[in-house]
């Protein structure tokens, strides 16, 4: 493939739809070409939905594999119509409130979205994003859009356009840069077509605020046999991780200190994921990343994948990350970091 284009967008632009920028990047995907654009959770790596050669370049775009389902980002009903088959009571209560927004919805599918979109599932999970850059290329391109995050699978999800370059430049036919993105971890999925409403994925609407929407909500066990196509993404395979080994350590500083000792004395360059709150607990250690506010999980939320990839700069051998309490936001945090150390974790 040729050089891939960048184009830089302002998302607080005039008639957004309208400018070369978002029209350009509307075009390669009519030509069934792959581009990646900002979202309020993350960058997401979009093609038509429709069509199997373009969904098939997202899939090698990002090395991922062919079982792990894809989200589909509409601009309005009328887009989710034309893909599933209906919209459930409670899923109407949940778009209501929630879309446009971080939250996906699994639904019957109608089978006119491309069977590799899907995974050969009954089911598609569909989202209306609410950034105004992913909101316009939508419109303009007149698509709904598959869109997984625009990383090499496996790497820690894009907050930034150069993110998604490090990792994709050379490989997909442009990227609408709109600048940071807010959430910083994707959306949450919720499967609707079971009773009650089952979490897949924890992201940016939290439980607690879908319990005030719907009532009862479940949470899936994320346990996925090897022959079996997860309903969403990130419930089967390695992802968010960073280059170096990494640990998950719930006993906290002192034990975070003891682990940096030992490493260092094997000669081995230690990283430590720490926050604002902690950021002198480790004299020492040879990189200490700091993400965020502990008395604010949003701000942890924001930064992790940021802070994931600044390790892999700095060449560290093994990172030690501290953990934080599961409620709201701080759930998906963990999720998230339990995933990127591949469930190692030190009591």
């Amino acid at each position: 493939m040729a050089e891939t284009q960048v184009w830089r967008v302002d998302p607080n632009a005039p008639d957004l739809e309208h400018t070369p920028q978002i029209q350009a990047a509307a075009e390669k995907l009519a030509q069934g070409e792959i581009v990646a654009f900002p979202t309020e959770t993350v960058y997401g790596l979009g093609g038509s939905a429709k069509v199997q050669d373009s969904v098939r370049k997202i899939y090698e775009a990002k090395g991922r594999p062919s079982d792990n389902p894809l989200i589909v980002h509409v601009a309005n009903l009328e887009q989710v119509r034309e893909i599933c088959t209906e919209i459930h009571p409670v899923a109407q209560k949940l778009i209501h409130a929630f879309w446009p927004g971080p939250l996906t919805l699994v639904l019957p599918s109608r089978g006119t979205v491309s069977n590799a979109v899907t995974a050969g599932l009954s089911t598609v999970a569909v989202r209306m994003p609410s950034h105004p850059v992913a909101r316009a290329l939508i419109s303009a391109s007149n698509l709904p859009i598959a869109a997984p995050s625009a990383n090499r699978s496996g790497r820690p999800s894009p907050t930034r356009a150069e993110h998604v370059f490090n990792d994709l430049d050379g490989r997909i036919a442009g990227i609408l840069d709109g600048g940071e993105t807010g959430v910083g971890v994707e959306s949450t999925v919720v499967d609707c077509t079971t009773t009650p409403i089952t979490i897949l994925r924890p992201g940016g609407i939290t439980k607690e605020q879908l319990i005030e929407v719907v009532g009862l909500v479940s949470d899936d066990p994320g346990l996925v046999r090897s022959d079996q196509a997860p309903k969403a993404p990130g419930m089967k395979y390695k992802h968010y991780a960073p280059s170096a080994t990494m640990y998950l350590v719930p006993a906290g500083e002192s034990r975070i200190r003891e682990l940096i000792s030992s490493e260092r004395a094997k000669g081995r360059r230690v990283g430590v994921l720490t926050t604002e709150e902690k950021q002198d607990s480790y004299p020492g250690v040879d990189v200490l990343l700091v993400c965020g506010r502990r008395s604010e999980p949003a701000t942890v939320a924001h930064h992790l994948f940021d802070v994931l990839r600044h390790f892999d700069q700095k060449e560290v051998d093994v990172i030690f990350s501290e953990t934080f309490d599961q409620k709201g936001i701080g759930k998906a945090v963990m999720n998230r970091l339990s995933k990127a150390a591949g469930g190692r974790i030190l009591d």
